[in-house]
């Protein structure tokens, strides 16, 4: 894409004062126009807390929660990738959201949170359950387009699906054999949705490209 990428490696020993140090130098030197920081961090480091060391401006995985505020309040923002990429791939395939039910399992700040308020501004009408909403199949079998992002492999089965939902696996958990399997049960689910994301393949590879779209963007702003 002709964006040059810097790892910027601090070890398995750096400190949250290291980690904050550098993410604030990144964010104030003019050559860099977009600061990601990854996980699993050292022990004792908070993802979130130390997140808020991002510019926004640079933000591109809409992490710092002054993002994550201006995504709620519906004021420009760098959302989380992979909750934009559930967004991108319904409007490729032309899914209509206005009016429509969306149910959204999982209530992270990395997906479901702001997906849903994404989903808001799409008009959709939005419910966010959990993996320890009650009886959750009546709330997820109420969708038009469900999304499961709560992180447990093979949560969503037939019974929690209406027919002809739309449905997006988010989830990645990996398998004994070092694979990767998502939050819905995909051979009983495909019999019953009217389309359905896998894992691997589905929604990250477009987290990919939308990250790419996101620092071009960033290097963009005024």
């Amino acid at each position: 894409m002709g964006i040059a990428c810097d790892v910027v490696d601090l070890g398995a020993d750096a400190d949250a004062g290291q980690i904050g140090a550098t993410l604030s130098r990144l964010s104030s030197d003019p050559q860099v126009h977009g600061v990601m920081l990854q996980t699993p961090l050292p022990a004792g480091a908070s993802a979130q807390q130390l997140a808020a060391a991002i510019d926004p401006r640079k933000d591109v995985d809409g992490a710092n929660p002054l993002s994550l505020g201006r995504l709620a309040a519906g004021l420009p923002a760098f959302p989380p990738a992979t909750a934009a990429a559930v967004l991108a791939l319904l409007d490729h395939y032309e899914v209509e959201l206005e009016g429509r039910r969306a149910v959204v399992v999982g209530r992270s700040t990395v997906v479901g949170k702001p997906l849903a308020h994404l989903l808001l501004d799409r008009h959709a009408t939005v419910t966010v359950a959990h993996s320890r909403t009650r009886d959750l199949a009546s709330v997820t079998s109420t969708a038009d387009v469900l999304v499961a992002a709560a992180g447990r492999a093979g949560l969503i089965g037939a019974a929690h699906v209406a027919p002809g939902a739309v449905v997006i696996d988010v989830g990645t958990n990996p398998t004994e054999d070092s694979g990767l399997t998502g939050d819905v049960d995909f051979e009983a689910v495909s019999g019953v949705a009217g389309a359905l994301t896998p894992v691997p393949g589905g929604v990250g590879p477009v987290t990919t490209a939308l990250l790419l779209r996101h620092t071009a963007r960033a290097a963009n702003l005024p």
